[in-house]
């Protein structure tokens, strides 16, 4: 068992640029290196049952592995979770397509029940976990926009949003429905640069409960509104519509329907922007994210979204990829994750354990090395649509306007 595990290591440190160290449960090790050259991670496997799991599982086995704390990951993490995308060890195993199959069966979002408590799971952690290393002035848990002369999360997010209001010629007095709003960063911003009306749409109560308050706290009940609401659950029709990191927790059989939930919220001749994860191409999603970080979530293609957007009447007007940009946030987010941990273990040691430690570890970190890679299948993909054909009248014939002086006056930090 270890001679296999050791040869299909030794297959792809042969092959590796980064030196690293293999320490099994037996003691015994393997250096794709020399002994002087110093391994940038070194992988240490406790137990030969840990070991089994990665030759049953491949990279599934060993994560789960690793949370278990059967296996340990010294020195530099994003370097071991580089080597694993770029060598093909992250191709999913058999036994790992036939859970991920089973999770869909059990875990898809094709009930708003189901949807609602896949949502909690994740984004019902708490406002105060999330604070902790999120920006501090909107607190936006999606990709960041770090045009030349960025320096820090805040600017990057504030830059993102601008770049949403800009791209949807956001006006004051309009009606903006932001579906999926977190922790509402989009609808402060758009009601106090822009003078929109913002009604945000979130199912995980924790996040519309949090909403609600700060809303009231800030004294904006007069332009401002949340409602807890199913993103398929249309009530009324809007000037403008976002959607910011939504389509990804639709579910792989509910893309059109959200899609569709996206065109009727918008009015006739409206403008709206969808900002989402997507693969280039068609391919399952991540098992581990699934499993651990998002249950339920699904990574739709380009092309099955673009057809979707068709089907429901919307023009695409412009295409963006930030694939780049969220190498930087993620990394961003990581580094404070990582800063803060003792103060996040605080708040609840039970549920933030080492465990919870490891899993996010993972998720952040190798979620930027999977945007970064060379051979990657991922983007992040900004699309800009209006119900209804565009004229040169209606919709500016460059991107120059994008990119004129700012519209919108700095944003002054949340008492």
């Amino acid at each position: 068992m270890k001679a296999l595990l050791a040869q299909r290591l030794r297959s792809i440190g042969d092959r590796s640029p980064t030196p690293f160290r293999i320490v099994f449960a037996d003691g015994t090790d393997y250096r794709n290196r020399p002994p002087e050259v110093e391994p940038a991670f070194t992988l240490r496997f406790n137990s030969a049952a840990s070991q089994w799991r990665v030759l049953y599982q491949g990279h599934i086995g060993l994560l789960d592995a690793y949370f278990d704390g059967q296996v340990d990951i010294e020195g530099d993490v994003a370097r071991m979770f580089a080597l694993g995308l770029e060598s093909g060890f992250s191709e999913p195993h058999p036994v790992v397509r036939l859970r991920n199959r089973w999770h869909e069966f059990t875990k898809n979002n094709a009930t708003v029940e189901r949807a609602k408590r896949n949502a909690r799971f994740h984004y019902g952690l708490g406002t105060d976990f999330y604070k902790l290393w999120l920006d501090r002035e909107l607190m936006m848990y999606t990709c960041a926009y770090w045009k030349e002369g960025t320096r820090t999360i805040e600017e990057a997010q504030v830059n993102k949003v601008d770049h949403v209001c800009r791209k949807i010629l956001l006006a004051r007095g309009e009606t903006v429905v932001d579906i999926g709003c977190g922790f509402g960063g989009f609808m402060f911003y758009a009601a106090r640069n822009y003078g929109a009306r913002a009604t945000g749409v979130n199912t995980t109560t924790e996040q519309v409960d949090w909403v609600r308050e700060e809303i009231a706290r800030r004294g904006m009940s007069d332009v401002l509104a949340v409602r807890e609401a199913d993103f398929r659950e249309v009530d009324r029709q809007y000037d403008k519509v976002v959607s910011i990191g939504v389509l990804e927790h639709a579910g792989r059989d509910q893309i059109m329907e959200v899609v569709k939930a996206h065109a009727d919220f918008l009015k006739p001749g409206g403008l709206g922007m969808l900002h989402f994860i997507g693969h280039v191409g068609q391919y399952e999603t991540e098992f581990f994210i699934r499993q651990h970080v998002f249950p339920g979530g699904w990574i739709p293609s380009l092309t099955e979204t673009l057809d979707a957007m068709d089907a429901c009447g919307l023009e695409i007007i412009d295409i963006e990829n930030l694939r780049r940009h969220y190498v930087l946030t993620l990394e961003a987010w990581a580094e404070r994750f990582e800063a803060h941990w003792d103060r996040i273990h605080a708040i609840d040691p039970k549920r933030f354990d080492e465990r919870f430690r490891r899993i996010w570890r993972t998720y952040l970190v190798g979620c930027a090395e999977m945007f970064r890679a060379s051979n990657g299948i991922t983007g992040l993909f900004q699309i800009t649509f209006g119900k209804g054909r565009r004229t040169p009248q209606t919709y500016p014939m460059s991107r120059a306007f994008l990119y004129e002086k700012a519209q919108a006056e700095p944003l002054a930090r949340a008492a």
